[in-house]
């Protein structure tokens, strides 16, 4: 059965509905009408967990002008806006641009997944350098405002963390590699581009196993283990955050680095424990070891937490909520999720309310506008 991009988020909501968006205030109705010259805007990667949760997010405010596309295998994904397009079908890149005109390009396109990346180094060449660079020559032709994303792991995380746009890269992955190549095309490709350095983008996933939630919810609610490191620190962030800094840069007309890393550093394990006691799972479950007891392949990288102060200077205000929020979610030792409230079980919908989102409307956000 085909499911829609809708639907499938909608898996998440399931239980009391469509997910409320808490970033409507005056403000953002205002950046609505300030966004128009950006349409009609092309999502890439939208099998991804940033790509996927921005394309239902710029759907819903500007409805008609979004175009999202993922590969032609990923039949399972489909609805309004989604085209199905091989990124290294430059013909048919080309042929959507001049179809479309598109205004701006927001581009999450690339594979993550280290191990494959560590084996087929000639795959994460082309999905995650070649593509860029077919981006590139389509948005030159069109005069398009390119938005593209990166990634903390082009740092080795040798030291303390807490990195800023100017410390030099050191990545120990072919996928860090690879993504440090596809930066360097982007910067020198004279188009004013903005590159946008995320960590673990935290919400959804389109088919409910992919990104840190639901990788690690897809092996707890099977009865299978996890194994997540002590020592691998990344700054996570809340999709729905990041969206609204997506949507400002689109808009904006900023060039050059920017780090988007959330404000609280959290370790893998941290992130699984976190997991196991909000989805109320089994807590056997979950094992934790330093990085230097896994196998070889893929290597590790250690604290690659990023820095956002001149993401934060640019905007007047932090942007980002700490994930998850709420102290009562954090662990303090490495067997809290084995402690649990008893009046509090945990399960799929917590996970919803708390990990994809965070649906305190005390901490709604006011415009990014300033």
């Amino acid at each position: 059965m085909r499911l829609r991009g809708s639907d499938l988020l909608s898996t998440a909501d399931s239980m009391v509905g469509r997910c409320r968006d808490p970033y409507t205030s005056q403000g953002m109705l205002t950046r609505t009408a300030a966004f128009t010259h950006c349409l009609p805007l092309l999502i890439t990667g939208i099998t991804g967990v940033a790509g996927f949760n921005a394309l239902q997010y710029f759907q819903r405010r500007y409805p008609g002008q979004i175009l999202g596309i993922r590969p032609r295998r990923t039949w399972r994904l489909v609805g309004e806006g989604i085209v199905p397009l091989d990124i290294e079908d430059r013909r048919g890149l080309r042929a959507l641009f001049d179809k479309h005109r598109f205004r701006s390009v927001l581009n999450c396109l690339g594979n993550c997944a280290l191990k494959s990346c560590e084996l087929d180094p000639a795959m994460a060449q082309q999905l995650n350098v070649d593509s860029a660079a077919a981006i590139i020559e389509s948005s030159r032709q069109h005069g398009s405002r390119l938005v593209h994303l990166s990634s903390d792991l082009v740092f080795s995380g040798k030291g303390g963390g807490n990195y800023v746009e100017t410390d030099p890269v050191d990545p120990v992955t072919v996928y860090g590699k690879s993504m440090v190549e596809a930066e360097r095309l982007i910067s020198a490709a004279g188009l004013a581009a903005v590159i946008l350095r995320i960590s673990l983008p935290m919400g959804p996933s389109f088919n409910r196993h992919a990104g840190a939630i639901d990788w690690i919810a897809s092996r707890f609610r099977t009865d299978r283990p996890a194994t997540l490191y002590f020592d691998e620190v990344r700054s996570c962030t809340y999709v729905d955050d990041l969206n609204r800094v997506f949507e400002r840069f689109l808009a904006g007309t900023e060039s050059g680095l920017y780090h988007l890393g959330g404000p609280r550093a959290v370790t893998l394990y941290q992130i699984g424990q976190i997991v196991n006691r909000v989805g109320g799972h089994d807590p056997g479950l979950l094992n934790g070891c330093p990085r230097a007891a896994a196998g070889p392949i893929p290597p590790r990288a250690g604290n690659v937490s990023m820095c956002s102060d001149k993401l934060s200077a640019l905007l007047r205000r932090n942007p980002f909520r700490p994930w998850p929020v709420g102290e009562d979610l954090f662990p303090t030792d490495r067997d809290w999720h084995v402690h649990r409230p008893p009046d509090r079980p945990g399960g799929f919908q917590d996970i919803v309310d708390r990990l994809y989102h965070d649906r305190c409307p005390r901490l709604a956000c006011a415009s990014l506008d300033g």
